[in-house]
């Protein structure tokens, strides 16, 4: 930045790469600044720029896009080769309106950001979007992270207004025309497909994996979580928001269900019935779930966790009887994945990505019928050969041992391969 005003800060000395040429990437890394605004892009940037940091490219740097008005929160990946950051007002401001104002700032904020890359090394500069806002036509090969296909699968919830309806299909016509786009399960490939009509030869499967505080040796921390939280040994973890991608009133009619049984056999009156721990809701997330949970008649079977540190929210995901997650449809699991990295069994919604993520390491129902996930919760809660049996199998699912090093590398082979050719047509 320059006097008082925003831009382009370049590094303050040109790079010169001896070594082989490598991609400049440039990103928008501003939900890292916001976390509680898009907490799924959030954690997809913080885990992948922390893998790539770890490993670091040959001849790689990094563009990074950033709200003017908030903290930067990238200067801790000290092994990044970043050659500027723009400073950007903060469009969030403009609510819905933002989708159709970020695509044009960002084609020209992105424009400066490829200045010179080749001087400096680059072999060829990509936009990388993992946020809901793309640049429109910047000249740079757009590669995008589609997480969330929300915004086109429920227009109704998602499309309100006319600035979000307008915002929403100029988006999807951004992304249709990117170069690649990368998502996370052949599921979601599926329905970018059918929903976005991204032609297949566009489309690179690269599924997340845990991250890296969720292993099973997190459980050791789970006794002093939930000494503070008040749960008992056996407890449920819910791992979502009050937003309409979640099925909430299935579940909370199903835990209302499972209140008016007796307990099952070997289950203590303590442990029954099933409690189950909300995280990752904001402050006005649980207001509504805390009016939604007492007029189902259930208040008391909700247990609040927020703003915890990545270590202490994944002791108290590896120390609980299963994760519960009722939606109505999934694009990434991430979720998913941080609880079989876990070792713990999932009952879950059979749609999107979770059935290809979770497989016998779970028991998955149909969306929207609360007595099967009541079912499905008594079984996972009371049987504890069945528990055993699940557990066993989330170890050895092939999204337990995937890391974000395997994203990390596999996302790189895309912005290789994008950075080397044209555009497709």
């Amino acid at each position: 930045m320059t006097g008082a005003r925003h831009g382009w800060r370049p590094g303050s000395a040109p790079v010169v790469h001896a070594a082989s040429p490598g991609v400049r990437i440039v990103i928008d890394v501003r939900p890292l600044q916001d976390p509680e605004r898009a907490p799924l892009t959030a954690a997809y940037l913080e885990a992948l720029l922390g893998a790539l940091d770890a490993d670091p490219g040959e001849g790689e740097s990094f563009a990074f896009m950033l709200a003017m008005d908030r903290p930067d929160p990238t200067t801790r990946w000290s092994n990044l080769d970043v050659v500027g950051r723009r400073l950007l007002p903060p469009t969030r401001l403009l609510r819905s309106g933002a989708l159709t104002v970020d695509p044009l700032m960002l084609r020209g904020a992105s424009a400066g950001a490829g200045w010179r890359a080749e001087r400096g090394g680059a072999s060829g500069t990509v936009y990388h979007a993992a946020a809901g806002a793309l640049p429109i036509a910047s000249g740079i090969p757009v590669v995008a992270a589609l997480l969330d296909l929300a915004p086109w699968a429920m227009p109704d919830e998602y499309q309100r207004g006319t600035a979000a309806r307008f915002g929403q299909r100029l988006r999807a016509r951004i992304l249709k025309d990117a170069a690649a786009v990368i998502v996370p399960g052949q599921a979601t490939a599926v329905e970018a497909r059918r929903l976005l009509h991204v032609r297949s030869a566009r489309l690179r499967v690269v599924p997340l994996a845990a991250r890296p505080a969720y292993r099973p040796g997190a459980a050791a921390g789970a006794p002093a979580e939930r000494s503070r939280l008040g749960l008992g040994e056996r407890y449920a973890v819910y791992a979502g928001r009050y937003d309409a991608r979640q099925d909430l009133p299935t579940l909370l009619d199903a835990l209302a269900r499972l209140a008016a049984e007796p307990a099952p056999p070997g289950v203590t009156a303590g442990d029954w019935p099933p409690r189950v721990c909300l995280v990752g809701a904001s402050p006005d997330d649980r207001a509504s779930l805390s009016r939604a949970a007492a007029k189902t008649g259930v208040a008391e079977a909700i247990v609040y966790a927020q703003g915890l540190e990545d270590d202490r929210l994944a002791a108290l995901v590896a120390g609980s009887r299963l994760l519960v997650l009722p939606v109505r449809l999934e694009a990434a699991g991430l979720s998913a994945l941080d609880a079989l990295a876990a070792g713990v069994p999932v009952v879950a919604s059979a749609v999107g990505v979770l059935p290809e993520i979770v497989g016998a390491a779970g028991i998955l129902v149909e969306p929207g019928d609360p007595a099967r996930l009541a079912t499905a919760i008594r079984a996972a809660w009371a049987d504890d050969d069945l528990h055993a049996s699940l557990a066993a199998a989330a170890a050895e699912r092939p999204a337990a041992a995937r890391t974000w090093a395997d994203v990390a590398r596999e996302t790189r082979a895309v912005w290789a391969e994008v950075a080397g050719r044209a555009p497709l047509i």
